[in-house]
């Protein structure tokens, strides 16, 4: 598909990008990552012990058993993406045009499919704690997340880092289950940012999908919602459960002079990626889903 491009003529060099927010699955990243250094999958150590059981003044000590199993994590997503601009096409548009394309590529396209495939792989692993979807309101929101922290404490999830993920379409509705939020004398604020010890994120409501579809850009480009998908209300995780991969993520920039095919600057974006789960800590991870 050709390039459609507007040639500039004498304008200010002011670019009109397109509004995308930064992603909201980079916290989640662990301090200490998953190697995949010259592998495409590794495997990790999963110890499974008995019970204590009635120790005999005349027997001992009572037998039990080890399990020891191996959980394997394969990436699975590898995603790309060149683009050119002809040389002549970027000196008239201002020479400011080529040098904008990495940042406004990510913001909208690379980091919206990022969030979007994590929180749809999260979602859909078995394991994990799915409530009954919902279409929560001011009057029902509130019962609803603490319904799934009641649900975490009784799985002995720890406490301490749980983050809360809530769908930007029910922040009106949170912000209303609450009285109104005093900033200062000079700003009024409504917007919760926490919630009984938990960090609240607002995720675009286009990102959050139990299930996505991820298109091969042959004919259409990115992600979409899954015929089986549904948006998401919100989904409490505690973020030691998580593995977010990212073996190879890389923007390569040739200049004309580079460029071998055509006298055009050319971009290319490779990522190499996958996110999971440990099957151990799944119920580290809540999710409460929409009707549709």
């Amino acid at each position: 598909m050709a390039n459609s491009v507007a040639l500039a003529g004498k304008f200010l060099p002011v670019i009109d990008e397109v509004y995308r927010a930064e992603s909201v699955t980079e916290g989640l990243d662990a301090s200490t990552q998953a190697d995949f250094t010259n592998a495409n999958e590794i495997k990790v150590l999963k110890v499974a012990t008995t019970g204590l059981g009635a120790y005999s003044r005349t027997g001992g000590y009572p037998k039990g058993d080890i399990t020891v199993t191996w959980e394997t994590m394969k990436l699975t997503q590898e995603r790309g993406k060149e683009i050119s601009i002809d040389r002549m096409d970027d000196e008239e548009m201002l020479g400011v045009v080529f040098g904008t394309v990495t940042g406004s590529f990510l913001r909208e396209w690379v980091i919206p499919e990022l969030d979007a495939y994590r929180f749809s792989k999260y979602a859909s692993t078995a394991g994990i704690t799915t409530a009954t979807a919902a279409d929560l309101t001011k009057d029902t929101i509130l019962g609803a997340i603490d319904e799934a922290a009641a649900v975490m404490d009784e799985n002995e999830v720890p406490q301490e880092g749980r983050v809360l993920f809530v769908n930007s379409g029910l922040k009106p509705a949170l912000s209303q289950a609450f009285e109104r939020q005093w900033g200062s004398e000079d700003e009024v604020s409504d917007v919760i940012r926490g919630y009984n010890n938990m960090k609240v994120v607002y995720v675009p409501k286009n990102r959050f999908y139990t299930k996505i579809d991820i298109q091969d850009g042959s004919s259409s480009w990115g992600y979409s919602k899954n015929a089986q998908g549904k948006g998401i209300n919100f989904m409490m995780v505690y973020p030691p459960a998580l593995v977010q991969a990212k073996k190879f993520m890389l923007p390569k920039v040739f200049r004309p002079e580079e460029n071998q095919k055509m006298d055009a600057w050319l971009f290319q974006f490779r990522l190499y990626h996958d996110a999971f789960v440990y099957e151990n800590k799944a119920k580290g991870v809540y999710v409460h889903p929409m009707t549709e």
